[in-house]
């Protein structure tokens, strides 16, 4: 070759390095240009590539970080590879699947967590990069997942997002292919160590069988089924623990009896051999799989024999905590069932006590717990002197025990402490106990703080805390009889006699403390971790500490009011369990209403808004009202919501008053023609301080076929014989008496004008007030509208019996009123 034709070779190379450069493929474009060099070394253009692709605007930046993460083992690199795909930034295609290629193809890289990192984001992100790995396990199953299994945890779940992504595969049957084979991979891996360590075998098991497991179980068979129940060893992490649940569960739905036989083969095997080990895998399995198959795990505990033969089983292997820590965690499991509590209260009491005052601190709070949880705490404790199982367990060594474990510093001691606490408070001197010590609530409400979000401790600690402060249930009177009847009933066998400590004043007194204790603060802290079975607990918790009126004032200051409207916001689901959750957080919030200045609540610079609590306490009235006269369903909720309201619709700017009219006014309509009674008086009383606001008065004034009829029932209002609901007519009356169409309104009504006569001669000063404002005003009233009321009050004697009432009022204020409105009508 000429060197003119190793010049233009060498000039076309060049070009072809730069281009392959730019595109991500940063070998290639090497390679070209070394061949370039070697054609041409002094040749200008060959000169300028080489400049040109050492500068920094020839590689993408990902590119050079991995590169440099890769060849130069630089730890700050890869981190910065990390953060560049956390950040979602694009990436181009060629770039992606280069730097996968080298990632993956990497001997010796340093820095394997972040290596791994970079792997998993990279399919993560990159559409490339998805398609890149899929090829290559299209290409060899075997090998391309050795490569990337080994690469890390990560990178690892990364090939089972990839088989289930049907859009990185040329087809569905490719895809079904290297699922079945990754499937299998992952149980030979599981297989080939006997234990997962960190559970990324696991990982992948579970992922792929959850998702398409009707395909893949037939794939475990016995040998694998056991192994994935040896990881349910509770001396594993967390993590493989987790995995391992959830892939015997899932094998366990879909196998039927072939699974079941397996697990029935499994446990007992292990536990006679009797060797430490097997014991330990045998009461872990059984353990776990209780909430998954309660059934077919309390067949297998109560197997003849069994029970009797496991105590004398543990005291053997005494001085094994391993297996008697095992057995402790199977006990407490098997609590789930009753025939399983029953068992152990009969064969496993003495045992248990044993633990408990002699133990460590974790296997003595474990077994403290299953003492609680087999102890029939719905009766008082013996004290005969007897001998039964039940007789030999003492409460108050209970409580004693709970309590010094919550003081420990370590996590699963105040677990057991809390779990077993949430059972012997349903007692009611235990309630006592509790409440009674300071220091033992303020360790409550820390354990509430410090603990991780879904830690089990939360909704250990809120049932507790609900057990506390739970009143009584408010009986309808047909309820009531009906207890009655059945006591008469059972008169025979024992009397029912009514608990002191459960009496609302009790309760009070103990939501009181609870209160003291900062309950409310521990509550706001922890709020955006709640899970929703934890937030249904913690907003009736609310709802009854609310109930006492005294103890709201300190509610709204820890933060109450604006929690329960978070909640009620973060409540979305529509279970019948959501929906009264929502309830319930209204009601509470609700209640913090009606005792405070709601403007000092939700102060108007502050956030959330205070017009951002109507329209939970609205939700208390959006049922149907006809049903809720009827019955005995609780109508305190729409009551108290009523007062909210009222409250909320007296704060100056109207704007709450606007919103409330506006979603729920014929709703409020309905309610004003109530059959209860203060239903009725606190939707009037709500409609009076609608008079603060011009769209109050509107709804009442403009002289429409509505309007007319709202005014001929708030007159039928004013006509009742409630007192209270009088007046706040009487008040709403005496407002919109300042306005045309209203006077034109009563004037037209037949009895309108003898109903605010009546106004003036009640007994009440107030009501007495009010109608003379309301005759005042009509008799004062302009142009023709004025003229036919005056006309129709002197028709009805209006100037006599006003003029009676001065007579015998003293206050100087209402003779005026009636003066004047004398002076009018004779005018």
């Amino acid at each position: 070759m000429s060197n003119k034709e190793d010049e233009e070779r060498a000039v076309n190379l060049a070009a072809q390095a730069i281009q392959l450069v730019a595109s991500g493929r940063i070998e290639n474009g090497s390679r070209a240009l070394r061949e370039a060099a070697s054609l041409a070394p002094n040749n200008p253009k060959v000169e300028a590539a080489f400049l040109k692709i050492q500068s920094d605007d020839a590689i993408h930046i990902f590119q050079k970080l991995c590169s440099k993460f890769v060849l130069e083992h630089s730890e700050q690199a890869g981190r910065e590879s990390v953060e560049y795909l956390n950040r979602s930034a694009e990436i181009p295609g060629t770039v992606a699947k280069e730097c996968l290629d080298l990632l993956v193809r990497g001997k010796e890289i340093k820095f394997k967590e972040i290596r791994d990192g970079i792997v998993a984001g990279l399919v993560r992100e990159s559409v490339a990069a998805k398609g890149a790995l899929a090829r290559r396990l299209l290409q060899s199953s075997t090998a391309a997942f050795e490569q990337v299994y080994d690469i890390g945890d990560k990178s690892a779940n990364s090939i089972a997002e990839i088989v289930l992504q049907p859009s990185a595969w040329p087809s569905e049957s490719d895809r079904m292919k290297v699922e079945a084979d990754v499937f299998q991979l992952f149980l030979a891996k599981l297989l080939a160590v006997g234990h997962d360590d960190d559970g990324r075998a696991l990982k992948g098991i579970a992922r792929l069988l959850t998702t398409d497991a009707g395909r893949l179980h037939p794939f475990i068979d016995e040998d694998l089924f056991d192994a994935i129940l040896c990881s349910l060893d509770y001396r594993q992490p967390a993590e493989v623990r987790s995995q391992a649940t959830l892939t015997t569960a899932k094998y366990l739905e879909l196998s039927g009896a072939k699974g079941q036989a397996y697990l029935a083969k499994f446990i007992p095997g292990h536990i006679n051999k009797g060797h430490g080990e097997d014991l330990v895998l045998a009461f872990s399995a059984a353990a776990a799989v209780f909430p998954i198959v309660p059934t077919q795990a309390a067949a297998l505990f109560l197997t003849e024999g069994f029970l009797p033969s496991l105590i004398p089983l543990l005291n053997k292997k005494s001085k094994s905590e391993k297996v008697e820590q095992a057995a402790l965690n199977m006990l407490s499991a098997a609590c789930l069932d009753s025939a399983c509590r029953t068992a152990i209260k009969k064969h496993c009491v003495q045992w248990l006590l044993l633990v408990m005052n002699t133990g460590k601190e974790n296997r003595s709070g474990l077994a403290a717990v299953i003492l609680a949880k087999v102890s029939d705490l719905t009766l008082p404790a013996k004290d005969t002197g007897g001998k039964s199982e039940q007789e030999k367990i003492d409460v108050n060594d209970l409580v004693s025990s709970f309590k010094k474990l919550l003081a420990s510093p370590k996590e699963e001691n105040r677990s057991s402490s809390i779990e077993g606490l949430a059972y012997v408070s349903i007692q009611p001197t235990v309630k006592e106990q509790l409440v009674g010590d300071r220091l033992f609530l303020a360790r409550v409400m820390d354990c509430l703080k410090t603990s991780q979000p879904g830690a089990t401790t939360i909704f250990g600690a809120l049932t507790l805390i609900e057990h506390l402060t739970r009143y009584l249930p408010v009986l309808s009177e047909e309820q009531k009889k009906m207890d009655q009847l059945k006591a008469y009933a059972n008169a025979s066998k024992f009397a029912v006699k009514p608990e002191p400590l459960e009496e609302s004043i009790a309760v009070s007194k103990r939501c009181k403390a609870v209160v003291e204790a900062s309950v409310v603060s521990s509550f706001v802290a922890i709020s955006d971790h709640l899970s929703p079975a934890s937030t249904a607990i913690a907003v009736k918790i609310m709802l009854s500490l609310t109930q006492t009126p005294a103890l709201r004032g300190t509610i709204a200051q820890q933060g109450g009011a604006k929690f329960l409207l978070l909640r009620h916001t973060a409540i979305t689901g529509t279970s019948d369990a959501d929906k009264q959750a929502r309830q319930t957080a209204a009601h509470a919030l609700a209640r913090v209403l009606i005792s405070l200045n709601p403007t000092l609540v939700f102060p108007t610079a502050g956030s959330p808004p205070l017009t951002s609590a109507i329209r939970p306490i609205l939700s208390l009235l959006s049922e149907d009202q006809a049903e809720a006269s009827e019955g005995p369903r609780n109508l305190l909720p729409n009551f108290e919501a009523l007062l909210a309201l009222t409250n909320l619709a007296s704060t100056p700017s109207g704007e709450a008053t606007e919103i409330i009219i506006r979603q729920v006014l014929p709703i409020i309509e309905d309610l004003l023609l109530s059959n209860n009674p203060l239903i009725q008086r606190a939707t009037t009383e709500l409609v009076c301080n609608f008079m603060n606001s011009p769209a109050g008065i509107e709804i009442f004034a403009d002289e429409s076929r509505a309007a007319d009829r709202r005014l001929h029932i708030l007159l039928a209002l004013a006509d009742v014989d409630d007192t209270a609901t009088r007046k706040a007519a009487g008040g709403a009356l005496a407002a919109l008496t300042f306005y045309e169409g209203v006077v034109k309104g009563i004037t037209a009504k037949e009895r309108g004008m003898d109903i605010l006569l009546d106004l003036c001669t009640d007994e009440d000063q107030d009501i007495v007030h009010r109608g003379l404002v309301c005759i005042n005003n009509m008799a004062s009233m302009e142009g023709t509208a004025g003229e036919a009321a005056r006309k129709k009050l002197n028709d009805a004697k209006g100037v006599e019996v006003v003029r009676d009432v001065v007579e015998k009022i003293k206050d100087p204020i209402m003779g005026a009123l009636g003066r004047g409105a004398v002076d009018a009508l004779h005018g």
